[in-house]
């Protein structure tokens, strides 16, 4: 790797993809150039200075100096800004991406008051609780943890231990939702990461819109920037793309010689658009008293919003773990890290009483990220997932 000699003409310098390699090599004419890809990630436009006192010939000199990488073919690194060529000047704004982890509060959307919530992770059980039901029990709930990432479950006995809590008196797990404390200590962004025969566990949900205020949410986003097709890229040793209300894993694109695997998602219940509230839903777009599935398809209207502006498609999704996560901590001991589940200060905040059902277990981990990109405007948002399980 090195620069580019830029301080004369201007150089185009093109490579081929890890794919392109492979299918040169081949030799077979599979090999065909019918795609290329523009970046500025080094560019600074910043730099451009118009009140420069030499005249306008150096208005732009920094920028054009600026120091460029040549052209590598590692997709992981390579071109993380592309460019994107519009016909049209009279945009005012271009839309983004954002990872929407606003909770949808009890009030807002009954089903996602628990496990279909798409916020990141969070469980808060500082303070014991007492009631009744069926005898007098105590709850225990260990420590409050919060953290900006997904947790993916790798199997029941890790979901269960994750999302709910456990009785002081050493009896097991049991929902607090069960015991009439339906409102307290609400766990968050646990995925289900195994295949279940319930649709629970959070779910991730990617918003595209306007960043603005300035133009109203009804207006809506141009058709040629709507993004309607998403690409999902994940390290397909630790994870599969799954979807959010059913246990059916999608079907990869390509897998490239770094086990990044490629989704090209068009259509199905991953993307749902913006549009009129459905009839489950108030005139304000908050849905209502709805089942765990009825408005999973309808998150574009239901509050709340990351978007002031105009608002595009939804995507949402799940990430199921690979069957080595599942099955074994195989790969937890090779690139991930452990500590003891039963630990004071534990990185998922359980209990520590000698009856804990964790008592004598470890927490496994590995923390990875998931990519998503809008296939039509090219911008791109990397969510931090943290794969967790819990064994001896």
């Amino acid at each position: 790797m090195a620069f580019l000699d830029n301080s004369g003409d201007i150089i185009l310098d093109a490579v081929l993809t890890d794919t392109g390699r492979l299918r040169l090599a081949q030799g077979d004419g599979s090999f065909k150039i019918s795609k290329f890809a523009l970046g500025d990630d080094e560019i600074n436009y910043g730099l451009y200075n118009k009140d420069h006192a030499s005249g306008s010939a150096y208005f732009d000199l920094e920028v054009l100096q600026t120091p460029v990488l040549e052209a590598f073919t590692n997709n992981t690194s390579n071109l993380k800004t592309k460019l994107v060529s519009i016909p049209r000047t009279n945009l005012l704004y271009m839309p983004i991406l954002k990872l929407n982890k606003n909770n949808i509060t009890p009030s807002e959307h009954a089903a996602a008051q628990n496990h279909r919530a798409t916020k990141t992770f969070s469980r808060n059980g500082a303070q014991p609780l007492t009631g009744t039901s069926g005898g007098t029990f105590t709850y225990t709930g260990g420590t409050s943890k919060v953290d900006e990432k997904f947790y993916v479950a790798t199997d029941q006995f890790t979901f269960d231990r994750l999302s709910k809590f456990e009785l002081g008196t050493g009896t097991g797990v049991n929902d607090v939702a069960a015991s009439g404390k339906d409102t307290y200590q609400k766990p968050y962004g646990i995925i289900q990461g195994y295949q279940a025969a319930d649709a629970a566990g959070g779910i991730i949900r990617i918003d595209h819109g306007l960043d603005t205020s300035e133009i109203s949410t009804g207006v809506g986003i141009d058709a040629d920037m709507n993004e309607t097709a998403f690409i999902v890229e994940t390290d397909y040793r630790l994870g599969r793309l799954k979807q959010p209300n059913a246990a059916s894993v999608q079907g990869v694109n390509f897998i490239d010689d770094d086990n990044i695997a490629t989704y090209y998602v068009g259509s199905g219940p991953f993307i749902n658009p913006h549009g009129a509230p459905s009839s489950t839903n108030n005139t304000d777009g908050n849905a209502t008293g709805d089942s765990d599935t009825t408005n999973i398809a309808d998150l574009s209207n239901i509050s709340p919003q990351v978007f002031d502006g105009p608002r595009g498609n939804t995507f949402q999704f799940r990430i199921e773990a690979s069957m080595e996560l599942q099955q074994s901590v195989y790969m937890f001991n090779q690139i991930g890290q452990s500590q003891d589940a039963d630990g004071a200060g534990n990185l998922a905040g359980l209990t520590t009483h000698a009856t804990s059902p964790v008592a004598g277990k470890k927490i496994y981990y590995i923390d990875s990220t998931v990519r998503v990109v809008g296939a039509n405007t090219g911008y791109r948002i990397d969510i931090p997932v943290r794969y967790i399980k819990i064994a001896n």
